[in-house]
């Protein structure tokens, strides 16, 4: 079985997961980044679920494995990425760091945390990416260490600019599963009613066009 058939296989059962999870609502939700959204995926629900989060780690290691070819380190953002790069980075065997929210005051005053070298080829892991501020600045952290940062991995992408803000600093988005991809699954397996699936697709749509 090639890759493509892999990873088919992969986005269906990450469908799956987040339906047994209830990791995702429908309604009216302010995200991160203050844009308005009618669904809401809380990937801080799957460590709750050891089995689940298990197998969510396990597809996060064979898309490394099979998309990424040189990865020296795994970083984390914290906080929802965090226990996800943790597990991927034990199974990988390979250093965790993990880039903070605010620098430290005291100490070393660090923004990246663990052993970074200069050089260190990092693959950033995160639960989603929505526009990908936070990732760029955590990319932007990483640099400024020594490290270099091209690949960054998320669970899910909900498709709303996050793959081409960080093209524009030279790293590519590898997914799991696209947000499109879920709401279509939702609909054929008669979980979403046609109203919310309509309005769901109409506000990617548009967010792609921004």
């Amino acid at each position: 079985m090639n890759w493509n058939d892999i990873k088919n296989r992969l986005k269906l059962r990450a469908c799956e997961i987040l339906v047994e999870t209830n990791a995702i609502s429908f309604g009216s939700f302010t995200l991160t980044s203050g844009k308005k959204s009618p669904f809401y995926i809380d990937m801080r629900l799957i460590p709750s679920f050891p089995n689940l989060f298990n197998e969510v780690c396990d597809m996060y290691v064979k898309l490394i494995k099979n998309e990424i070819t040189e990865v020296h380190r795994i970083a984390g953002v914290p906080t929802a990425g965090l226990p996800f790069a943790t597990l991927v980075s034990h199974k990988l065997g390979l250093p965790l760091i993990y880039v903070r929210k605010e620098q430290k005051a005291h100490g070393r005053e660090k923004m990246v945390e663990g052993i970074l070298e200069q050089g260190n080829k990092v693959v950033i892991i995160d639960d989603l990416i929505t526009t990908g501020g936070s990732i760029v600045k955590s990319v932007k952290n990483i640099r400024e260490q020594g490290g270099i940062v091209e690949d960054v991995v998320v669970f899910l992408d909900r498709e709303q600019g996050g793959s081409k803000n960080l093209s524009k600093i030279g790293v590519r988005l590898h997914n799991i599963l696209q947000i499109t991809e879920l709401i279509e699954y939702l609909y054929k397996r008669n979980i979403l009613d046609k109203e919310t699936y309509s309005e769901c697709i109409r506000y990617i749509n548009e967010e792609k066009e921004t």
